[in-house]
């Protein structure tokens, strides 16, 4: 008994043996290989949230010293009747393009994945508009939606209908900045449907079919129940993409008209390039972090109750 305590005394005690060369070669090289990755996440997103989570407690103008102020700018953001107006506007975008964008990348994406004629055509022609840089797609449908030399008035003239000043009409700005964004993205979704139609076990069509099943019935109790997992991923990257919108509202609208298409984001630019107001834009950045890690976090925590093959 003893000398099997003295043993494991002895082995306790004893040095690890070294790892071999070829071990510590291939630590140096997996490090290697992931340093690049850790820098740049470190350089360029960990230390900027850092330092924009700093800012956000302070009052920073552009050319001056700033001024710790703790909670205040938070405190007045929910004072602040733009902000609202603005928070208001950026659900409205989201309301409109989520459901809009889900709903036709998915109706598309049912007849492209069989073996239609032409398909790979189909695929490309409406997935081109995903690579199109967005500057340049928002200043051809700006000039599409024109008040008086636009191609969409214009076509509205030979059927003897004077066309609305889309982007001038407080009601009619943010439709049409929707649609174009709908239009823009639609092909990712509906590749991402593509792949997961195509994944669908042919058994269980084959069993619907021998069971009287229609097509309208198959695909609410086979096809859409299978593809629920990517139907949930479309639906949270949709969403998060909707409430950073930017780039369209900037070349189309710059916030107007009457403010009526101003989102936070924009808001966020407005008070940082040209107020000049850092740490307010700061904690609204923050806010909207917020804001979309708790839309998130709710659905994943929904997921559970609609996502077929969760546990």
């Amino acid at each position: 008994m003893k000398s099997t305590a003295l043993t494991d005394a002895r082995m306790s005690i004893a040095p690890r043996r070294r790892r071999s060369p070829l071990v510590r070669e291939a630590n140096r090289t997996g490090w290697l290989f992931v340093a690049p990755m850790v820098l740049g996440f470190l350089l360029l997103l960990f230390v900027p949230l850092v330092m924009a989570l700093y800012m956000s407690l302070t009052d920073w103008p552009l050319l001056g010293e700033a001024t710790f102020t703790g909670l205040d700018n938070y405190k007045t953001i929910m004072s602040d009747k733009e902000f609202w107006k603005v928070l208001g506007n950026t659900f409205y975008f989201a309301a409109g393009l989520v459901p809009l964008n889900i709903v036709l990348s998915l109706l598309l994406a049912v007849p492209l994945s069989g073996k239609l004629r032409g398909m790979g055509t189909y695929r490309t022609v409406i997935f081109i508009p995903v690579m199109t840089s967005l500057v340049v797609w928002s200043i051809v449908w700006k000039y599409m939606f024109a008040t008086d030399s636009g191609f969409i008035n214009q076509l509205l003239q030979l059927i003897g209908v004077t066309g609305p000043a889309w982007l001038y009409d407080r009601d009619l700005a943010m439709p049409v900045v929707i649609v174009t964004s709908v239009l823009k993205n639609l092909g990712l979704n509906m590749v991402l449907f593509i792949a997961a139609l195509q994944q669908v076990p042919a058994q269980l069509y084959e069993a619907a079919k021998i069971d009287g099943a229609n097509k309208t019935v198959t695909f609410f109790r086979i096809t859409l129940p299978m593809i629920t997992h990517t139907l949930f991923l479309t639906i949270i990257m949709t969403m998060i993409g909707s409430l950073k919108v930017f780039g369209q509202i900037y070349v189309m609208t710059q916030g107007g008209p009457v403010g009526s298409t101003k989102v936070l984001v924009y808001y966020i630019w407005e008070k940082a390039f040209k107020i000049y107001e850092f740490g307010y834009a700061s904690a609204l950045a923050y806010v909207l972090f917020a804001i979309v890690l708790a839309l998130t976090l709710v659905q994943w925590g929904l997921r559970k109750r609609w996502v077929i093959h969760e546990s």
